[in-house]
C-alpha cells in the first residue's frame, strides 16, 4: 500500500536562522501549518493510512532529501503552505503541480476540490503549474522522487482566510485528508508491478524529431542523457538534476532543463516532448536588447493567464512592441514585468486599471502614491522610459513622461536581476520577472 509524506512549510533552519514563513495577525505560517499537519496526520491514521511527517527543523533541501531517502514508487508527498499578499483582500486556496504533467494536474484538482467541499467559503484560486509560481518552479514539485504536490490553504495575510483556518482547522484537515486518500488510490490502485515498464515517448529538439526515444515516469517526460550534449548543457553545474537508469540507459527529467533556458513543451496527440533552446545565456535577461515575440504571441500568453485581460486594454501588446522598440528596450522583458506588476491585468493590488500604471510607478513626490497616466499608451511609455533609465545611459527618444525618470541612477541595472532591491524592495523581484519571461518563451 502506498504511503503519504506530509511536510508543514517553514519552521526549519534557512540561512542560519529559523524560518517562520509569513508573519501576520499575531501568528506565523510555520505555527499554523504544523497545527494543521498534526490534524491531517491524526485523521489519516484513524483511517489506517500510513503517513510520514517530515521533521519540522529541516531546511527546504533537507526536507527533499529526507523524503527521497525513505520513499517508495507508490508513495505520494504533499507540502502545506499559506500564501501572502500586500493586499489583505486577496484570498483563496491553490494547488501547484509540476508543469506539463497532466496526471499531476488531475491529482491537484482532486486535492483542491476535496478541500473546498469541506470549506466552501474558501475562494478557489485553481490548480496551477509550478511555472506560475513567483519563482518559476517549485523544488518540492520537481526534486521529490515520488508524485508530489504543494497546496496553499489560503492567505495568512487575509483576515478572512486566517479566521477560517483557525476556527475550522479540523474541517481543513478532513478535506485535505479526503483529497490525499483519493489521490493515493489513483497512484496505487492496489497493484504494484514487479518491475517498471515505462511508456515510450517521442522527442523533438529545436523543431527536429530525434531518433532517440524518451520515457514517461509518473507522467513526467524523461530524455536520454546523451541528448543533453546537443543542447550545449553542462550538467556538472546542476547537481540537483535527477538521473534515472532504465534498461541500461540513463535518463533525465526534461522539465529540469528549464533552468538552462530550454523551453519544454508537450504534444499529447503525438506523445512528443518538445525541447527548444532559448536566447543564448547572457541575452535573455538583457533589458536593452531585441524582443523576439510577436503581438499575437503576447496576446495569446496574456489570454492564457487571464482570459479577460484584453477586454479593457485590447492594444496592450502592440503598445509594448511600439514603445519598447523606440527606446531599444526588450519588449519581452517589459511585457513580463507588466504581467507581474498587474497580475496579468487583473490589478489585484492597490493600483487600479483606470490609472494606466502598468509598472507600479510612483509620483514625482515619491512616497506610497501611485502615478496616474492619461492613456494606456502614455502609461506603457512611462514604464519603458523607467526601464531605460535603469538599464542604459542613452538619452530618451521621446519626451519624458515617467515622473520618476530623473531620480534614477542611470545604467545601474542592465540585467533583469539588477532590478531586485531597486525597482522593488523584493530581493527576488528579478527572478519573478524572469520566471514569467521563460514561461512566455515556452508558449511560443
Amino acid at each position: 500500500m502506498g504511503r503519504i509524506f506530509i511536510s508543514a512549510a517553514h519552521g526549519g533552519r534557512e540561512g542560519g536562522r529559523i524560518d517562520p514563513g509569513t508573519v501576520a495577525g499575531g501568528t506565523t505560517e510555520a505555527r499554523e501549518m504544523i497545527l494543521l499537519r498534526d490534524l491531517i496526520m491524526g485523521e489519516l491514521r484513524s483511517r489506517n493510512w500510513e503517513i510520514l511527517s517530515v521533521p519540522d527543523d529541516l531546511s527546504a533541501q533537507g526536507t527533499i532529501n529526507w523524503i527521497n531517502t525513505r520513499s517508495r514508487p507508490r508513495d505520494v508527498a504533499l507540502e502545506i503552505q499559506n500564501d501572502a499578499a500586500s493586499n489583505p483582500s486577496v484570498r483563496g486556496a491553490t494547488v501547484y503541480y509540476i508543469a506539463n504533467n497532466s496526471d499531476r494536474r488531475k491529482n491537484a484538482e482532486t486535492l483542491l476540490l476535496a478541500l473546498l467541499r469541506k470549506i466552501p467559503q474558501l475562494p478557489n484560486r485553481g490548480v496551477k503549474p509550478d511555472t506560475n509560481s513567483g519563482f518559476g518552479s517549485l523544488v518540492f514539485c520537481r526534486q521529490i522522487a515520488i508524485a508530489s504536490l504543494q497546496i496553499q490553504v489560503g492567505f495568512l495575510t487575509s483576515p478572512d482566510d486566517r479566521s477560517l483556518l483557525q476556527n475550522r482547522r479540523r474541517d481543513f484537515a478532513v478535506g485535505i485528508a479526503d483529497g490525499l486518500v483519493s489521490w493515493i488510490r489513483v497512484i496505487d490502485p492496489g497493484t504494484t508491478p514487479t518491475e517498471p515498464n515505462y511508456p515510450i515517448i517521442n522527442i523533438n529538439i529545436n523543431g527536429t524529431n530525434s531518433s532517440d526515444k524518451g520515457i514517461l515516469i509518473n507522467g513526467n517526460a524523461y530524455i536520454p542523457i546523451n541528448l543533453v550534449n546537443s543542447l550545449n548543457i553542462d550538467l556538472s553545474k546542476a547537481p540537483n538534476i535527477r538521473q534515472v537508469t532504465y534498461k541500461q540507459i540513463v535518463y533525465i527529467k526534461a522539465v529540469d532543463l528549464q533552468e538552462f533556458n530550454i523551453s519544454v513543451g508537450w504534444d499529447g496527440a503525438t506523445r512528443t516532448v518538445k525541447l527548444r533552446s532559448n536566447v543564448a545565456s547572457g541575452q535573455i535577461d538583457k533589458i536593452i536588447f531585441n524582443g523576439r515575440t510577436t503581438k499575437e504571441q503576447l496576446e495569446s500568453f496574456l489570454r492564457d493567464n487571464n482570459r479577460n485581460a484584453l477586454a479593457q486594454f485590447p492594444d496592450i501588446a502592440q503598445l509594448y512592441l511600439e514603445e519598447a522598440r523606440k527606446e531599444g528596450v526588450n519588449h519581452d522583458i517589459s511585457f513580463s514585468q507588466m504581467c507581474l506588476e498587474t497580475d496579468y491585468l487583473r490589478f489585484s493590488g492597490d493600483i487600479k486599471a483606470e490609472q494606466n500604471n502598468f509598472a507600479s510607478l510612483g509620483t514625482i513626490g515619491g512616497g506610497s502614491e501611485s502615478a496616474i497616466f492619461d492613456s494606456a499608451r502614455i502609461g506603457v511609455r512611462a514604464h519603458i522610459q523607467h526601464l531605460k533609465a535603469y538599464a542604459s545611459l542613452e538619452a530618451l527618444q521621446q519626451e519624458v513622461v515617467d515622473p520618476r525618470f530623473r531620480f534614477v541612477t542611470r545604467g545601474v541595472a542592465p540585467l533583469v536581476a539588477d532590478l531586485s532591491g531597486r525597482w522593488s524592495a523584493d530581493l527576488d523581484y528579478g527572478s519573478k520577472i524572469l520566471a514569467i519571461l521563460k514561461r512566455l518563451y515556452e508558449s511560443i
